[in-house]
């Protein structure tokens, strides 16, 4: 993945992916970026794309939380 010219995953792109697509994009990012094969650029572009991910991995366990409290209060 390294060197390779990605275009940024749009906003709509972002939110129809699973958490585990979202976690292996992210592991992604941080290897390009720790690798230093890529230059600053790029590395800011990651970044942002990494950020995103981050996003949107807590809005879906935020989302599986409430979940879990609703199956609990039933539950009660």
């Amino acid at each position: 993945m390294a060197n390779e010219e990605q275009k940024p995953l749009t906003e709509e792109q972002v939110s129809k992916m699973t958490f585990e697509q979202a976690i292996d994009t992210l592991t992604g990012i941080v290897e390009n970026i720790e690798g230093g094969e890529i230059g600053l650029e790029q590395s800011l572009a990651q970044y942002e794309q990494g950020m995103a991910m981050i996003k949107h991995c807590r809005k879906i366990l935020t989302q599986a939380e409430k979940r879990i409290e609703k199956l609990t209060q039933k539950d009660s």
